[in-house]
């Protein structure tokens, strides 16, 4: 095997998570014919194929691509980290922080401005994704701590419980359904209305799915007519009557107390979740991401949350 650089690793790398030579070249400020000799030079170093071209230019992965893909992917996180180390900051570089909707909105806030009225150099970069999304984040190196709704990947991060939320289906305030929490009908007898879903991938969903199958309801029963990703659009749609959904009490606790919406706790026991932070496990980490990681976990459950 022939030596190969860090730079046909961080190419190759770029390419894999554009599916682009093109967008990796501007990504990267490199040519497409550089970006192309890099990727060559990989896979002649490594004896393999990395990466195939389709009909329609589309660029993917070969099974060895995919293989190698994530070593790639952990090399470069470790570079990062190792000149973070080297430098021995404490306050210097931005703290790269990921949440996925309902951490973002409601959790984040708190959490940010509370450490940093005890910390005034401290700085952020937030990036926002659904739980899925955070994950991939963390795990390719473009975040170091994430809050998130799930947890999807327990043999690769470290989750930590910070708050716990209560999933409950809203519906407009009409006076069909203010008949019906008079008679005393629970979220879950609503689940056959027209809904307003989160988007897959979000922690809210996959909790949704899970209750679904506690109950026995199967997805046919479900009547969705909407998915989408922003909980400020669902709450105005809903409030508008296109359907009911299913959201973060937390999320709406403003819309229900102005009476813009009106709240079904899903059942007897409440349809709950907790809400983590997550980080990759042995992840060397900063003396200030350290500091936060501990900051925010130290808050569980100690102080009411902000609502958006």
């Amino acid at each position: 095997m022939e030596d190969f650089s860090l730079k046909q690793i961080e190419v190759f790398a770029a390419v894999a998570e554009l599916g682009s030579f093109t967008k990796a070249g501007e990504k990267l400020f490199l040519t497409q014919s550089t970006v192309s000799s890099h990727v060559s030079g990989l896979e002649k170093a490594l004896g393999v194929k990395l990466l195939q071209r389709s009909t329609k230019k589309k660029i993917s992965l070969t099974p060895e691509g995919e293989r190698i893909f994530p070593a790639a992917q952990r090399i470069l996180s470790d570079c990062r980290n190792m000149k973070r180390l080297a430098e021995n900051e404490t306050y210097g570089l931005p703290l790269s922080i990921g949440a996925s909707t309902v951490p973002a909105q409601c959790l984040l806030p708190d959490i940010l401005a509370g450490y940093l009225k005890d910390n005034p150099d401290c700085k952020y970069i937030l990036r926002r994704g659904d739980s899925a999304q955070i994950h991939e984040y963390l795990k390719s190196g473009q975040i170091e701590i994430g809050f998130v709704g799930s947890r999807l990947d327990p043999d690769s991060f470290d989750y930590y419980p910070v708050e716990q939320d209560r999933l409950v289906l809203v519906t407009e305030n009409s006076e069909y359904y203010r008949s019906l929490q008079r008679k005393g009908v629970q979220g879950r007898d609503l689940l056959g209305e027209p809904t307003i879903a989160r988007e897959e991938g979000s922690g809210t969903d996959r909790a949704v799915r899970n209750y679904r199958k506690q109950i026995g309801l199967p997805e046919d029963d479900m009547h969705i007519v909407a998915r989408i990703d922003n909980p400020v659009t669902i709450k105005m749609m809903v409030a508008r009557g296109a359907g009911v959904s299913v959201l973060s009490e937390l999320a709406v606790r403003s819309e229900v107390r102005s009476g813009q919406l009106l709240q079904f706790d899903m059942d007897e026991t409440g349809l709950m979740r907790e809400i983590y932070m997550i980080r990759r496990k042995n992840a060397r980490s900063s003396q200030q991401e350290q500091m936060f990681a501990d900051y925010a976990t130290s808050l569980k459950r100690r102080q009411p949350l902000s609502v958006v």
